[in-house]
């Protein structure tokens, strides 16, 4: 049977950008990690799942879950790390 951590190795994203794209979309780990993958081969794909992460960051702000939001910020940290075409004003 093929596990997330399968899946995950499958990906160029990490276990904790795959969550926040599930967060952002409300789906399943696996669903996500699918939907992430494809947009990351897809033309400003990565300031896609950048601006996923960024809006989930503002909402765990506005309910007051700071420590989530902290959460997210490292995950955005890693991913811009990583993926600098993701940031904006980057040239595409």
């Amino acid at each position: 049977m093929i596990t997330l951590d399968d899946i995950e190795d499958m990906t160029c994203l990490t276990r904790e950008e795959i969550e926040a794209v599930a967060e952002h979309d409300r789906l399943p780990d696996v669903s996500a990690s699918c939907l992430a993958e494809y947009m990351m081969h897809q033309h400003h794909g990565a300031a896609k799942v950048q601006q996923m992460i960024c809006e989930d960051i503002r909402e765990a702000l506005h309910r007051g879950d700071k420590a989530h939001a902290r959460e997210l910020y490292g995950v955005l940290h890693h991913f811009l790390k990583e993926h600098p075409d993701a940031a904006r004003g980057a040239s595409a």
